[in-house]
């Protein structure tokens, strides 16, 4: 298991007139369950995207099981990041035998063989509730509770240790999104990963979350369990923040 840990990151957008990420400094231990919670414009997915090797900070270091990351580009660092529209490819299935498909394609880039992706798929399709019949199906034909396992089980393949979640349940029914939120804090607790959670759902946080990081203008402000921060919140923007719905 690898942590993730940022120190003193600044990041500003071109033409904008305020830093989307200033000064951040952040520690998720290895194995941990930490939600970033913060109003639209914080800064949340922006320090995802500074982890994942999608942006590059002006400042500041990111390490990831110790190791410096900010000179290592996306792809090879050891995080999958699954995004709230959950970027599955349209025009593949689930699962192909042979050739390309939502599952097998990242490990098709890394040259596994056919039959070593079918075993690690298969394991893994298991693993989160994913069931074999749905593998012929393309993304437009699934439920939104399939289309999340399909994007977890995409993030799980590559075996990366750490994963990182910008508001992947936003989009799910009311009914549906209880069931994913114990599904993903299952999956996490089975793989042993390490996990940045972005949300601006105090009930997905209280759900999952081992600790809650709460961000504003880009900083954060403080972190801590739930009862923690609800019973010490040391700020009006976090108290309002966490007694919101």
């Amino acid at each position: 298991m690898s942590g993730i840990r940022v120190l003193r990151l600044k990041f500003q957008y071109p033409k904008t007139e305020a830093p989307a990420v200033d000064i951040a400094d952040l520690e998720v231990g290895a194995g941990e369950f930490v939600a970033i919670m913060g109003e639209s414009g914080s800064g949340k997915t922006t320090l995802l995207r500074l982890i994942a090797g999608l942006e590059r900070p002006e400042q500041g270091g990111i390490y990831i099981g110790g190791e410096y990351m900010n000179d290592v580009p996306v792809g090879r660092r050891p995080v999958q990041l699954i995004f709230q529209s959950l970027a599955l490819w349209p025009h593949l299935r689930v699962m192909e035998e042979r050739g390309y498909s939502n599952l097998s394609l990242p490990l098709k880039a890394r040259r596994w063989g056919d039959e070593q992706i079918r075993s690690r798929v298969n394991n893994v399709a298991r693993r989160v509730g994913l069931r074999e019949y749905l593998f012929p199906r393309k993304p437009d034909e699934l439920s939104g509770g399939e289309r999340q396992r399909v994007a977890l089980a995409r993030a799980m393949v590559t075996e990366a240790t750490s994963f990182l979640m910008d508001e992947p349940l936003s989009n799910l029914d009311p009914i549906s999104r209880p069931k994913m939120r114990t599904e993903i804090r299952r999956v996490h607790d089975e793989f042993g990963a390490t996990t940045l959670y972005v949300t601006h759902n105090v009930t997905d946080a209280r759900a999952m979350a081992d600790r809650i990081a709460i961000i504003r203008d880009g900083s954060i402000l403080r972190t801590g369990t739930y009862q923690e921060l609800i019973q010490s919140p040391g700020d009006e923007y976090t108290r309002l923040l966490l007694s919101s719905s």
